[in-house]
């Protein structure tokens, strides 16, 4: 399909992707029209250049330096100059025809016409939306004015915070689309509306559609405000303004009453005087998008609707209530609509928008579906070439399965430098993202679709970069492709999954390896090394502090593996190959449970107890400081006392004034990559196996029944043996 993406920082550009494949409680739309929020969408394309975007965001520089920190500034330069080229999604509003639903969905049927909204849906010829962003169209509503239902949401979610009484004054700064639409529900609600702009043709507009004031927004906003209102001042002032500077903010606080409410929509500058907020008593508030739901992924991706006895009005219902006020004539969209264009015009379409002078408003975008005769029977073409096929080389091909961070700053460019080894396809649920991967990489092609990967003859070996609960079933259907697999840890999330899994590697005679990549990384080998030299068993104590995993971050779920099994089974397996004995016992104690922050399962104290006698402590946590040491292993033996910290060179009591200092330490997944495919090569096991991987999880599940049970758990990796 064709979509349209931000390529690097402002080049708008429309490319072929492949089609989404649908998820639970998802929809696939074919639109007929979605509409560019001139807002949102221009504030992330910066014409301005890089310096600008980064004296308007300083942050930018603290996360480069963070990201140089932890993989040195060779690869760090290589990915903000990758930013200059990369895809990015634009748009979050249209309206068009059901063509496919996943089985979970049973409410809405194909070929209903639906409006649809969400993050990252996109400007494209197929939109996949959450069965709560998505809504039904009155048959008398055209699809062109449907689209208004995600920024008609907006200001309906405004108004209802505002709570807006009869009579009321209501001011409204900026009167771009939002603040059109907030006028025109806020004078429904019975208010006295005032709109506020710079911008002459759009005071005229909004007194056209029923606004009772209109006024310049400046300096003698002030004056004026009071002389409409009797001297008292709005009672609440809507900010529907995108601004970088705080004129809007103080526009504001000049003209709201006192003890009147202030109500952000807008993105501008929040920088208020305190002493006039506190001599006003002003109330502050922010209108979060859309309305309840937003930003909550149970109720977006998940279809977890929010009772209607609690919430009355969410994301999906003022969806739906703003098509009715379209459907009875209350809310009038046409006269907002200043340009339409085709989809391939795209470009051109924002071209005008990012221009002042055009005079713009609602630009839509319109799709070949809207002409009912052009319309074709679904077929979805997951699968898109973005390089011509070359004749095949005598080298391995590799796949890659998830288009994320770890994969682009770590296992791809650590692929691209073995001899012999080519990337070969990249499948991403995201068709931008993985168009830009292959694009980058040099792969192929890209798909959406993971048995593209699967049927694909060429492909000998597929590395599993996705989400942590994907990793088991993705691994056994490419080993029972005949693929040899390298999986990120964790290798999977249940004893079930090992035993498949470790069973799918026997019967299909291809090897699997874990990412557990400090095994090979310098500072912990040394430490092996210097280990192998004690008597009798050992004594290790480990700490991992990481406060990155918490809050609404995937990995702190611990019904997906939580931070135990997705991040400490990398120290389970450290811990075990650093002292080459099995694990037979452990007890744990975790914070505590069914606290939403800190979460108590990703909190734990553990003790091990191995096969020859040593024993171990595993303390991890996620309510440390960022700004202290992630990780820090200490082994003690007969006369040898190791420490290592943050992958840098270990240090040890005989030698304590002579560690070489390493500023940006290797961590071995470079190493650990490169033994995997020479491993191939030469028809031997790589270093770490499918019994490693099936003991770390094995471990981890036994940690996290303890702390729950409060009693020891004996481990044994031979109960997973198929």
């Amino acid at each position: 399909m064709k979509q349209v993406l931000r390529k690097g920082l402002s080049e708008i550009v429309v490319r072929d992707v492949p089609d989404p494949v649908l998820s639970p409680h998802h929809v696939i739309v074919r639109p007929a029209y979605s509409l560019i929020s001139s807002g949102t969408e221009t504030a992330s394309i910066h014409r301005e250049g890089v310096m600008k975007a980064v004296v308007d965001n300083p942050s930018h520089l603290r996360r480069i330096w963070h990201a140089s920190r932890a993989n040195g500034p060779v690869r760090t330069l290589s990915e903000v100059m990758a930013k200059f080229s990369e895809y990015a999604v634009l748009g979050y509003a249209g309206a068009g025809v059901i063509v496919g639903k996943h089985e979970s969905v049973r409410d809405l049927e194909i070929g209903a016409s639906v409006a649809y909204g969400g993050e990252g849906t996109g400007h494209g010829e197929l939109i996949m939306c959450g069965r709560n962003l998505a809504v039904r169209v009155p048959e008398a509503v055209g699809l062109d004015q449907a689209c208004f239902a995600t920024l008609g949401s907006i200001a309906l979610n405004a108004v209802r915070t505002a709570q807006i009484g009869l009579g009321e004054t209501v001011a409204v700064i900026g009167l771009g689309l939002v603040g059109q639409l907030v006028a025109q529900l806020a004078r429904l609600q019975g208010a006295v509306v005032i709109g506020l702009d710079l911008r002459p043709e759009r005071l005229a507009l909004a007194s056209r559609l029923g606004c009772h004031h209109v006024l310049e927004a400046g300096g003698g906003a002030a004056e004026a405000v009071a002389a409409i209102t009797d001297g008292r001042g709005a009672d609440h002032v809507v900010v529907a303004a995108a601004a970088k500077s705080p004129g809007p903010a103080l526009q504001a606080l000049a003209i709201a009453r006192d003890r009147g409410q202030i109500v952000v929509v807008g993105a501008v500058e929040l920088s208020f005087p305190g002493e006039q907020m506190y001599r006003k008593e002003i109330r502050l508030l922010m209108s979060r998008a859309y309305g309840p739901g937003s930003y909550d992924p149970a109720y977006e991706k998940g279809a977890q609707d929010y009772p209607i006895g609690y919430v009355r009005w969410t994301e999906n219902r003022n969806m739906e209530h703003f098509l009715r006020l379209l459907d009875k004539g209350e809310v009038d969209v046409q006269p907002l609509i200043t340009d339409r264009f085709a989809l391939e015009r795209a470009p051109q379409a924002y071209e005008r928008i990012m221009d002042p002078a055009s005079g713009t408003l609602a630009v839509l975008l319109r799709y070949p579906s809207a002409d009912a005769a052009a319309l074709a029977p679904y077929a979805p073409v997951r699968k898109v070439h973005v390089r011509a096929p070359e004749a095949r080389a005598a080298e391995m091909r590799v796949a890659v399965t998830g288009a994320g961070n770890i994969a682009r700053w770590i296992h791809v460019p650590n692929l691209m430098k073995i001899p012999g080894v080519r990337l070969h396809a990249v499948h991403s649920a995201s068709g931008a993202r993985g168009r830009n991967y292959a694009e980058r990489f040099g792969a192929a092609y890209c798909t959406s679709d993971y048995g593209e990967l699967l049927e694909d003859d060429d492909v000998e070996a597929i590395v599993i970069l996705s989400r942590n609960p994907e990793h088991a079933a993705q691994a056994i259907s490419a080993l029972e492709a005949g693929k040899h697999v390298f999986v990120e840890k964790p290798m999977a999330l249940t004893e079930k999954e090992c035993r498949a899994i470790w069973a799918a590697v026997e019967s299909s005679g291809r090897q699997l390896t874990v990412g557990f990549n400090r095994r090979f990384a310098p500072a912990y080998r040394e430490m092996k090394r210097q280990l192998r030299r004690r008597q009798g068993a050992a004594v290790v104590n480990c700490r991992m502090s990481s406060p990155s995993i918490s809050g609404s971050y995937w990995m702190a779920d611990p019904s997906i593996g939580g931070a135990i099994l997705g991040e400490a089974c990398h120290f389970v397996d450290l811990m075990y190959w650093l002292l080459e004995s099995e694990l037979v016992a452990v007890s744990a104690f975790s914070l505590p449970l069914g606290s939403n922050e800190p979460i108590g399962e990703n909190n734990l104290a553990a003790s091990f107890r191995f096969a020859d006698g040593s024993i171990a402590n595993l303390t991890y946590c996620t309510v440390g400081r960022h700004a202290a040491g992630g990780e820090r292993l200490e082994a003690f033996a007969e006369g040898i006392r190791l420490a290592v910290e943050d992958f840098g060179s270990p240090s040890w009591s005989e030698w304590p004034l002579f560690r070489p200092l390493r500023l940006f330490p290797a961590k071995g997944h470079a190493e650990q990559m490169h033994d995997f495919f020479v491993a191939l090569r030469e028809s031997r096991l790589p270093q770490v196996t499918v019994v490693d991987g099936a003991r770390a999880t094995l471990a981890c599940l036994k940690m996290l029944e303890s702390a729950r049970t409060g009693q020891p758990c004996t481990i044994d990796v031979d109960t997973l043996r198929p």
